[in-house]
């Protein structure tokens, strides 16, 4: 039987019981995907959002590299990977109660998960998931809780798409920053 779309536990998770993201309602579009271990997401506050002010008042000098690393997103590990055909590829979407409930918000808007990203050479193909915390205290996120939704999607080419085969060799973040 040959496989269509779906998830696996990456190799690290393996003995750890990662539960495979399921739709919750009958109708419902998105996976829930859940976090693989305990993991923090710190409040920008804490020390970002100061560094900034600190910044535009100019009372003190900060270097740009260490603001970015102060507001920087935590990466929380799912311990999933996925497939899925060629011509689709999974979006990652933040759940409607992270903003309102946690403060968490996903700062890249959506998730996208590349079907040549399943088992690439860098980190199996291991889907972590953005997040910040906008709300003044540390919030920690316990192994199983739901981070995120998961929702398959076919995508179009244009009639001069010239992309003629560049394979994928690194993991997340891995086609370049331009």
């Amino acid at each position: 039987m040959s496989k269509t779309r779906g998830f696996e536990v990456v190799t690290k998770f393996q003995d750890q019981n990662i539960n495979l993201p399921k739709r919750q309602t009958k109708n419902a579009a998105g996976y829930d995907i859940e976090c693989a271990k305990d993991t923090v997401v710190p409040s920008i506050w804490k020390n970002g959002v100061f560094n900034v002010i600190k910044l535009l008042l100019n009372k003190k000098e900060i270097q740009e590299d260490n603001l970015a690393k102060s507001i920087k997103p935590v990466l929380v590990p799912t311990g999933l990977k996925s497939y899925m055909q060629e011509d689709e590829v999974l979006i990652l979407a933040c759940r409607s109660s992270n903003p309102l409930k946690r403060g968490l918000s996903l700062p890249n808007g959506i998730g996208v998960i590349d079907s040549d990203y399943y088992n690439n050479e860098s980190n199996e193909g291991e889907i972590f998931v953005q997040l910040i915390n906008f709300f003044p205290k540390d919030v920690t996120i316990k192994k199983g809780e739901r981070i995120a939704q998961g929702i398959f999607i076919k995508y179009l080419k244009t009639d001069n798409d010239l992309n003629d085969g560049d394979d994928r060799t690194g993991g997340f973040g891995s086609s370049g920053l331009n």
